[in-house]
C-alpha cells in the first residue's frame, strides 16, 4: 500500500479541524515544505505546495505516520503504569506549577548528563506570549519552568532544531497528550525517516491537560480585554476544573472554562486523553494536595528518572494519589470530546 502524503493529511485531519498544532508533522518533512504560521486564528499547518512524495513520487509518508489525530483516540483514564506518586522538588523553583516535580526530574537528569538536551515551551515573562525551545542548562530550566496555558506553539517543530540541526542524542521531551501521541509514533514506527526521532528521544513526560488555548483569545482576548487584566500583571494560570489566575500582587480570581470554550483550540475538542498515557512519566496537579505534584510512573525509563532523582535529594515522595480526582477529570473528558 502507497505511502500516504501530506495531501490525506491535508484532507483528513488539516481541513477538518482536528489538527492539534503540535509541529510533528513540521518536525519530520524532509523537505521542509511544512511551517506552522503562528498568526491569530491559524489552527494547522500549511504547505509550500511541494511533497517529495506527491510531487516527485519519491516514498515518504512522514507527516501522516506522526500525527496524533489518524485513528483512534486512547479511552484509558489512567493508563498502564508502574507506580502513582507525590513528590515535589527539594530546591526552590520560583515560577512551578505545583510542586516542581518535573523541574526536579530534569535537573537531575541535566546535571548527572541522562540527557543533553528538553524540547519544552517557555514564554516571554512580560506578554506570556509561549514559543517552543530547546534548553540544556539547569539553571535555564529553572526560570523557565512552569506550565503554559495558551499553549498553542507548534511544540514539536523545535525537534527537527534538536535532532537534525544540532544533533542531540539524549533528549527529553515535555509536552501535553497530543504530542506525546506523536512522539509515541515516531518511536513505534519502521518509517526510516522517522527513525533518527524516536532513537534520539530519551525521556518523555507528558503533562496533564484538558485543553490548550489559543494565546490570542485568552490573553489578549478574555483576560485583557474582558478583565482587564494585562498579561504582566499575571504570575501563574492553572486549569483544575476552573482557570485559576494568580497576580503578581498576590491577589487571585477564577474564570470558570465555560467562559473559555471560545479561547480554546478547536483541534482539542477530539481529544480524550487527559493523563498523556503514552508517556514514560505523567504529570499534574490533579490528585496531589496543594505544593505537590502527581506523578504517573509508566515505563521502567521513567521509573529509573525519578529513583534517580530521588536518590541524589533532588526530589522528594510525598503522601498517595488521590486517583478518584483524576479519573473523575479524565471520564469528563473522554465523554466530553466521544462526541466528535
Amino acid at each position: 500500500m502507497a505511502e500516504k502524503s501530506y495531501l490525506d493529511l491535508k484532507r483528513e485531519v488539516w481541513d477538518t479541524g482536528r489538527c492539534s498544532g503540535c509541529g510533528a508533522c513540521v518536525a519530520v518533512c524532509p523537505a521542509d515544505s511544512l511551517s506552522f504560521d503562528e498568526r491569530a486564528g491559524v489552527i494547522s499547518p500549511g504547505s509550500n505546495g511541494y511533497c517529495k512524495q506527491a510531487t516527485d513520487g519519491v516514498t515518504c509518508g512522514a507527516c501522516y505516520a506522526v500525527c496524533p489525530r489518524i485513528g483512534n483516540q486512547p479511552s484509558e483514564t489512567l493508563g498502564k503504569y508502574l507506580e502513582l506518586l507525590t513528590a515535589k522538588s527539594t530546591f526552590d523553583v520560583p515560577y512551578k506549577q505545583s510542586g516542581g516535580a518535573v523541574t526536579a526530574i530534569l535537573a537531575n537528569a541535566l546535571d548527572e548528563g541522562l540527557i543533553d538536551a528538553i524540547v519544552t515551551v517557555t514564554e516571554d515573562r512580560w506578554t506570556l506570549k509561549p514559543s517552543s525551545v530547546i534548553i540544556t542548562e539547569t539553571d535555564v530550566l529553572i526560570q523557565q519552568a512552569g506550565s503554559r496555558y495558551s499553549w498553542w506553539v507548534p511544540l514539536l517543530a523545535a525537534l527537527k532544531y534538536a535532532v537534525v540541526e544540532h544533533k542531540y542524542k539524549r533528549i527529553a521531551v515535555i509536552g501535553v497528550p497530543c504530542a506525546v501521541q506523536a512522539i509515541a509514533r515516531m518511536r513505534e514506527s519502521d518509517n526510516d525517516l522517522l527513525k533518527p526521532y524516536g532513537k534520539a528521544i530519551r525521556l518523555v513526560i507528558g503533562l496533564f491537560c484538558t485543553e490548550t488555548f489559543d494565546y490570542n483569545a485568552l490573553i489578549l482576548g478574555k483576560l485583557k480585554t474582558q478583565y482587564k487584566l494585562e498579561p504582566y500583571d499575571i504570575k501563574k494560570l492553572n486549569v483544575k476544573g476552573k482557570l485559576e489566575v494568580l497576580k503578581q500582587d498576590g491577589s487571585s480570581m477564577i474564570v470558570p472554562l465555560a467562559e473559555l470554550e471560545t479561547c480554546i483550540r478547536k483541534g482539542c475538542h477530539f481529544c480524550t486523553d487527559l493523563t498523556a498515557v503514552m508517556s514514560d512519566l505523567s504529570a499534574g496537579a490533579i490528585g496531589s494536595p496543594a505544593g505537590f505534584t502527581t506523578l504517573i510512573v509508566r515505563t521502567p525509563v521513567g521509573k529509573g528518572f525519578v529513583d534517580r532523582s530521588v536518590q541524589n535529594h533532588k526530589l522528594e515522595v510525598g503522601t498517595a494519589v488521590d486517583t478518584a480526582a483524576i479519573e473523575k477529570l479524565a471520564l469528563a473528558k473522554i465523554r466530553k470530546n466521544s462526541k466528535h
